[in-house]
């Protein structure tokens, strides 16, 4: 029981000490998805282990367009393994700052919060790993740096156990 209450205390401690997405909302430049994101856009990123080992590294091609009030970005994955993965986002803004989205490999939907320069971006993941697909919570964190230039962490979890974290940095290419 005191182990227990221990936890949980710790646990509480932990959640009051997160950073929200508000936290960001006077940073410039002002992250609008939309404009960062129609058009060409180059990332190049690594996944690390919770050891911090590098497990592998990858380039995604981005190809984003407007349908409407739904923001699609076409991503190509190239891994440094060889292997290769497409993933094409819907994103829809439900208010102002609420995004939400869907993927095929996303189960349910994403929902992300935009502030200032910051976007907090949280999903559940199909991760195919070997033979087996596992369900993975996503907490992204992406950071407009300057007009052109988007950094993103991620933090990934099962059970709320860290498993790894994915370091990804965009390049927005010029008309």
């Amino acid at each position: 029981m005191k182990k227990a209450l221990i936890l949980a205390c710790c646990l509480l401690l932990l959640s009051c000490t997160a950073v929200e997405v508000e936290h960001y909302r006077n940073e410039k430049p002002q992250l609008d998805l939309r404009e960062y994101f129609v058009g060409k856009v180059d990332a190049w990123g690594m996944f690390e282990k919770r050891s911090g080992e590098v497990i592998k590294r990858f380039h995604v091609e981005i190809t984003g367009r407007l349908e409407g009030d739904r923001l699609i970005l076409d991503e190509h994955f190239r891994y440094s393994d060889g292997t290769t993965q497409q993933r094409v986002w819907t994103l829809t803004e439900h208010s102002p700052g609420q995004w939400r989205g869907t993927a095929a490999d996303v189960i349910g939907e994403a929902r992300g919060e935009v502030a200032g320069n910051a976007l907090r971006w949280r999903y559940v993941l199909s991760l195919p790993v070997d033979d087996k697909v596992y369900e993975v919570d996503f907490d992204d964190w992406m950071y407009l740096i300057d007009e052109n230039t988007l950094a993103n962490r991620s933090f990934m979890s099962k059970f709320g156990v860290e498993l790894g974290q994915v370091t990804l940095f965009f390049r927005r290419q010029a008309d």
